[in-house]
């Protein structure tokens, strides 16, 4: 494996969309010039306006410049000197047929309707000139050129309906031109309305191919921001069949001791045993709540949801697992082939309360099966410490084993780094992820013993709602993502 593969191996980076973008090399100015060109303007944009750089935005200013300097003395000179035109028209026509063409950068079909009146307007009157006998007309040479300028402008700008329109009125003026000629003169309009034709296919081809690139850029961007809502959606929805058993537990306890205090507390008045009957029965009621709710939650399968592993008949049935059960985990992350150490506080399982537990032990689960997928070989510590007011869950890993075989290239899916944040969340605790120095990886969640039934404040769940949200549609968190 290459020493570029091994670093983003190590940073649990899988060879998804932002390591290629990374990785990739700046396109050099004609590449970039090829964007220009493909990324359609707006109606009331010039040319090139959404281009990065200031000088792409200036390129078709000066490329239009450049033909207007170059044509209208020419356009002066040849209709007076060679087609004998007065030099008063000759200057009227050059300045009509040429500085429109300023305007096609920013309004081009204003521009062409100058342009084609001016260029009829001087054909009509070249009909008269002295000279025009043994030169093309209806359109001068400088009039194709400049005309062809307008067309690449138009093309680039204008839907495809339009640019046939342009192209058929083209046409047509050319065609009725035809019909009063001038004797000895060379017939333009068919050449004109070729070459127009091909520069408005060629352009309006490459405008329909930005159009194209920029609807499936939109379409990836919402695909993606639809993959991201969805998996916390499926990953809320796992932590909630999780959580199910953690309440049904206690519920069940309610009712036991409300239906037992008669039998334990002999003696008791009419009016308090009757209380604890109503309790005993709105915990059984809620109890069957929760079991239609857990059915609705339930995948067809019956499985746990994604990456759950503890899904399946067998998982749904037994005991949620908890800080208690790690040394198990761990256990069998080492028969795998993974080098883990665990660190476990005396009496932390103890001191948990049962979402906190739950919560952390999913934790640990999440971030070795990470550790296993995008570092394997790798050192890992794991670590979980308890004090008066938190349970602190430490997962770090270093670089990849360099014989390691990583996974194939591939997003990943997206669910490990997700579900860590929706059971921090839930606890009201605080997690901290990110890639180390010397190329390894590092999980810290801190979970609030205080905290523990996931009743978080709602400005707090609302605000961390809201982080997941846009970390999820904008990609502002991509490191943690890649790392799912």
């Amino acid at each position: 494996m290459s020493d570029k593969a091994r670093t983003r191996t190590a940073r649990g980076t899988p060879a998804g969309a932002t390591a290629r973008t990374t990785e990739a090399r700046e396109p050099g100015a004609l590449g970039q010039l090829a964007s220009a060109l493909r990324t359609p303007a707006a109606a009331a944009q010039p040319l090139f306006a959404q281009a990065s750089k200031a000088w792409q935005r200036a390129l078709p200013y000066l490329v239009v410049a450049t033909f207007v300097v170059s044509l209208l003395p020419t356009t002066i000179a040849v209709l007076a000197n060679d087609y004998g035109l007065d030099g008063g028209w000759s200057g009227a026509l050059g300045v009509a047929q040429t500085v429109p063409l300023l305007l096609a950068v920013t309004r081009p079909v204003p521009a062409w309707l100058i342009v084609l009146v001016a260029d009829t307007v001087g054909a009509v009157l070249l009909v008269q000139a002295d000279k025009v006998a043994g030169h093309p007309w209806p359109w001068t040479p400088m009039a194709v050129v400049g005309y062809l300028v307008l067309m690449a402008c138009l093309g680039l700008r204008e839907p495809i309906r339009n640019l046939v329109g342009v192209w058929l009125v083209t046409g047509a003026v050319g065609t009725l031109l035809g019909f009063f000629p001038p004797s000895d003169t060379t017939n333009t309009a068919a050449l004109l309305f070729v070459l127009s034709g091909i520069v408005l296919a060629l352009t309006g081809a490459l405008r329909g191919l930005g159009d194209a690139r920029q609807r499936i850029a939109e379409q990836e961007s919402i695909s993606e921001a639809e993959r991201s809502r969805r998996t916390l959606l499926e990953e809320r929805a796992r932590i909630a069949r999780e959580l199910h058993d953690v309440v049904a537990h206690h519920m069940s306890v309610i009712t036991v001791q409300a239906d037992s205090a008669p039998y334990r507390l002999p003696g008791m008045p009419e009016p308090v045993q009757q209380e604890f009957a109503a309790i005993a029965a709105s915990a059984r009621e809620s109890l069957g709540e929760m079991r239609r709710l857990l059915t609705v939650l339930r995948t067809p399968d019956g499985a746990g949801g994604p990456g759950g592993g503890d899904g399946g008949a067998d998982g749904a049935r037994a005991p949620q697992p908890g800080i208690g059960r790690l040394q198990q985990l761990v256990e069998a992350t080492v028969r795998a082939g993974q080098p883990v150490e665990l660190s476990l506080a005396a009496g932390a399982a103890q001191a948990a309360p049962p979402a906190v537990d739950l919560s952390a032990y999913r934790i640990v689960q999440e971030a070795l099966a990470n550790v296993v997928r995008h570092a394997p070989g790798a050192p890992t510590r794991v670590s979980v410490t308890v004090d008066d007011d938190e349970v602190l869950v430490l997962v770090v890993n270093g670089p990849a084993a360099r014989d390691a075989v990583v996974e194939p290239d591939g997003p990943g899916t997206g669910h490990g780094l997700v579900g860590m944040r929706e059971r921090v969340r839930l606890t009201g605790g605080t997690l901290d992820t990110g890639p180390l120095p010397d190329g390894g990886f590092r999980v810290a969640a801190r979970l609030p013993l205080q905290d523990g039934d996931g009743t978080a404040g709602p400005d707090a769940a609302r605000d961390a709602s809201d982080t997941n949200a846009a970390n999820n549609v904008n990609g502002t968190n991509d490191t943690n993502e890649e790392r799912s």
